[in-house]
């Protein structure tokens, strides 16, 4: 496993660990995403790097096999014209370039694998985000709806439940209460004002008695 995957792992598993102990996980996740696209932009610049070293490899190598090539014609050529130390010291620089062909070619396949491998942890690190991004405007809603049910619970001592037909019962007796003590008000003063009524009226017949007895004694004196 590569360094660049254990680290991987390492911050994997930090994230669950923070997860059981956050009480905002979307806040988690943008943490996480943000974290993520620092890890691509890493691997991205390391990807460039080892894609231009790998082909300067390839080309150490490919400029070995040519010169090899090239030094073997060299040494022929030489031969045939009976320049046997010209064609000896091209055959040895032929050799030299078969043993730099060995090492760049070692150099070459070592870096394309470690390319090969690094751009497909660059893939999984994209796909992760992808895969996360996508999911964060999810769970952002489940988070919302349950801090609503969260706030809900806590209110539910106060929304209904308050016996409103007990409620009515008790403001109906007290309605009662008060039409009877103004029916009882209004007879009262009904009950007063025949007395004055009464009261007036006894007197006026007085008056009226006096007078007609006034009036018979006048008569009779005449």
């Amino acid at each position: 496993m590569s360094v660049f995957r254990r680290m991987r792992d390492i911050t994997v598993a930090t994230f669950n660990e923070h997860l059981e102990q956050s009480q905002d996980p979307v806040q988690l996740i943008d943490q996480f995403l943000y974290n993520t696209r620092q890890e691509i932009a890493e691997a991205e610049k390391l990807h460039q790097q080892y894609a231009v070293h790998t082909r300067q490899m390839k080309q150490q190598l490919d400029h070995a096999l040519s010169m090899q090539t090239k030094r073997e014609e060299q040494a022929l050529l030489a031969l045939k014209a009976d320049e046997e130390h010209v064609a000896k010291l091209a055959l040895q620089e032929k050799m030299l370039y078969a043993e730099k062909e060995e090492q760049y070619r070692e150099l070459w396949e070592q870096s394309r694998e470690s390319l090969r491998e690094l751009e497909q942890q660059l893939d999984t690190l994209k796909t992760e985000y992808q895969t996360v991004h996508s999911k964060r405007q999810y769970y952002a809603a489940r988070v919302q709806t349950l801090r609503l049910q969260q706030q809900m619970n806590e209110r539910a001592g106060t929304y209904g439940g308050r016996n409103v037909p007990r409620m009515f019962n008790r403001l109906e007796d007290r309605v009662a209460d008060m039409e009877a003590e103004t029916m009882s008000l209004r007879d009262l003063r009904r009950g007063e004002d025949h007395i004055r009524d009464d009261q007036s009226g006894g007197s006026l017949l007085e008056q009226e008695w006096a007078r007609l007895k006034s009036k018979l004694n006048n008569s009779g004196k005449e």
